[in-house]
């Protein structure tokens, strides 16, 4: 625990050594800090209540409504529907009451569209912070019958993805390295990456809600942070399972593709918000993948839950390979 830890996730082996020793559970508490879990669940008599609370540290730009997905996310990752949202905002030296107002209105437009009621927090500027930063706290219910914890996958479960990987990165490459780029990029091709935090979008709650009482969906994860990759790993982890992904099948957007060449990282270890990771019995598999298709949204099968001995592989062009550890976010290779 002496040595410097990179930029990023903690290392999980860290991580959970201090949640073994650290933290604590009331017996109302049914899931608290865990590797891979989404949100915290809170027994409230007739309803469960889903806590979850995240910082924005990455991005400037939009970052009031990166705040409210990123948190509503997680609590639709449990099967929950995310109902009350509360913000620290803390600005650096210098910062006006314009740039207070653009935040407050991001957060408050993004809460309206989710139906989220924005309900308290606070504000300071302070020397500690050089950028702006936005903690947001998150409450929901979900109903006894519908939570979906990333722990619950099953060994057998087809694993499911929606949309592609990387939207996150792509959308915060394109925003943050938008003068560099255009070295190499039209504008009109930044410009639709830009776009990739509204189309295809950062959130998973429609499609969480379209599947939280679908017969023979087992689990539910949030890939954010350590992208793809590390969400996978965190799902199998949790679940006490071993699984086998199909590189070729994981959709891959052209400009995510193109800007991950361009910034030399793994689209794996990015930045994943907007994927919604499934793990679901093989006998549903296509109906959970129709219903998605029919609301819009692209959802492919990517692999499958196996054994804990089994390991986790990745199977590329005919060939098994371990599968790859992020210790920290591709992205912070660019932004230090």
């Amino acid at each position: 625990m002496t040595c410097k830890l990179p930029l990023g996730k903690i290392d999980p082996s860290i991580l959970a050594k201090l949640l073994s020793k650290y933290t604590s559970a009331g017996k109302r508490v049914l899931i608290g800090a865990g590797i891979g879990e989404d949100a915290a669940i809170i027994d409230m008599g007739g309803v469960y209540l889903v806590a979850k609370t995240d910082p924005i540290t990455h991005v400037t730009g939009d970052i009031g409504r990166y705040a409210v997905h990123i948190n509503a996310n997680d609590i639709a990752s449990m099967g929950g529907r995310p109902l009350w949202f509360l913000a620290t905002l803390l600005m650096p030296s210098g910062s006006q009451g314009k740039d207070i107002k653009r935040i407050f209105s991001q957060i408050s437009r993004t809460c309206a569209e989710l139906g989220i009621s924005y309900c308290g927090g606070h504000t300071e500027v302070t020397s500690s912070v050089n950028i702006p930063i936005v903690v947001g706290h998150m409450l929901g219910e979900v109903n006894k019958e519908h939570l979906k914890p990333t722990s619950a996958a099953r060994e057998g479960d087809d694993l499911v993805m929606t949309k592609s990987a990387a939207i996150e990165a792509t959308a915060i490459i394109a925003l943050e390295k938008a003068k560099e780029l255009e070295t190499s990029f039209s504008r009109t091709f930044i410009r639709k990456a830009q776009k990739y935090l509204h189309e295809p979008g950062i959130s998973v709650v429609k499609e969480a809600s379209l599947l939280r009482g679908v017969s023979g969906v087992h689990a539910f994860h949030d890939p954010t942070e350590g992208g793809l990759g590390t969400g996978i790993y965190e799902m199998a982890r949790a679940s006490g399972l071993g699984v086998e992904v199909v590189g070729e099948s994981i959709p891959l957007a052209e400009e995510t593709r193109l800007l991950c060449e361009t910034c030399h990282i793994d689209p794996l270890g990015a930045f994943a918000s907007g994927s919604l990771l499934i793990a679901v019995k093989p006998a549903a598999t296509e109906k959970v993948i129709r219903r998605l298709r029919r609301a819009k949204i692209p959802a492919t099968r990517i692999g499958r839950m196996v054994p804990k001995k089994k390991g986790m592989k990745l199977v590329k062009a005919s060939r098994t390979l371990e599968w790859p550890v992020f210790h920290q976010d591709e992205l912070s290779r660019i932004f230090g």
